[in-house]
């Protein structure tokens, strides 16, 4: 059964990230991993400071957010769109 999460980090400048990350997974470990290796690849992450399990898309930002976030019934990243993995 997939979730999904929403990760906040710790400011970073000039960066789309600073609103969050949402990611569908198998469980949070899952949700990690696909962040550190889809998101950030080969940067720094920078500090989890709060991932929110079972998120509801319906409570994210309805300007920029939700409007421009991919499909998040599969798993992966579904905002910010461009680091979705194929299943």
């Amino acid at each position: 059964m997939l979730r999904r999460f929403w990760f906040k980090f710790s400011p970073m400048p000039f960066n789309a990230l600073n609103v969050g990350c949402g990611v569908t997974a198998r469980d949070k470990n899952d949700a990690i991993k696909l962040v550190r290796e889809l998101v950030f690849a080969d940067q720094h992450m920078p500090e989890i400071l709060e991932i929110i399990e079972d998120v509801d898309v319906s409570a994210l930002d309805s300007k920029h957010v939700r409007p421009n976030m991919g499909t998040c019934s599969g798993r992966g990243i579904w905002y910010p769109v461009g680091f979705r993995k194929p299943d």
